[in-house]
């Protein structure tokens, strides 16, 4: 009985989603000439339906433990699903986050992500593509938003916890600024790859931010334990060993 409720809560979600999801990109896309304003707006009416069908269809609860202020700053999220992914422009007014080059190659939804201003992460691209994802972060921090980073590279079952990828070292490392680690718990409802969701909360914890310049193995070993924080108690957090 209780899979036969999710069941039915998750196709009414998924229903609803992609409706909104299809109505926003097409509006983010056409509006770009008239307004960019226009565009982060629709942008940001889709991550804040998202939640409300969460928390009314699916019956997520969502808490939010700390503060994370819109300064720009690098976040550094916790991975478990794609629910903090679309989150982001509901957290933030405008955030610039990392997101893989082939995202950018779905119709509509590619081009109003170009237009909105993520950026892509082409790890096969070499010192051409790092350099340019480089400059498209220190933009977005000259005008004052915040950069957002899933480090681990991928979703991430909850109580998993492997290392950052190489790539974060080197973006806090160039870019010099501070850090502000969030771990998730979204995979407990709402899983990665599988499209049934559950009830259940959700919570957010907001870690101590972390200073720029500090040595690469200190700055990971603190990410890594920041962002794991809502884990079950034990689960790999003996200490930080790099890739």
């Amino acid at each position: 009985m209780r899979y036969t409720i999710a069941l039915l809560r998750s196709i009414l979600f998924w229903l609803l989603f992609v409706l909104m999801s299809s109505f926003s990109s097409i509006g983010a896309v056409i509006s770009l000439p008239v307004s960019h304003k226009a565009t982060i707006w629709f942008v940001r009416i889709w991550a804040q339906f998202h939640r409300l069908i969460c928390r009314f269809v699916l019956g997520h609860k969502i808490v939010v433990d700390g503060e994370m202020p819109d300064i720009p700053v690098l976040y550094v999220f916790k991975h478990e699903g794609a629910f903090e992914t679309i989150e982001q422009p509901g957290l933030f007014r405008h955030p610039a986050v990392f997101a893989k080059e082939q995202l950018f190659n779905i119709p509509v939804w590619g081009q109003a992500a170009h237009f909105y201003g993520l950026i892509p992460v082409d790890r096969d691209g070499g010192g051409k593509a790092m350099r340019a994802m480089l400059n498209a972060a220190k933009a977005a921090l000259a005008k004052g938003r915040p950069l957002v980073l899933f480090a681990e590279g991928t979703r991430i079952p909850h109580g998993e916890a492997p290392p950052l990828r190489s790539g974060f070292a080197g973006i806090y490392r160039l870019l010099g600024v501070p850090v502000i680690p969030v771990a998730v718990n979204s995979g407990i409802a709402y899983p990665p790859r599988r499209w049934v969701k559950w009830p259940g909360t959700i919570t957010y914890k907001i870690g101590e931010t972390i200073p720029a310049g500090l040595p690469r193995e200190e700055a990971e070993d603190r990410v890594w334990r920041a962002i794991n924080a809502l884990n079950p108690p034990g689960a790999l957090l003996e200490g930080y060993k790099a890739p």
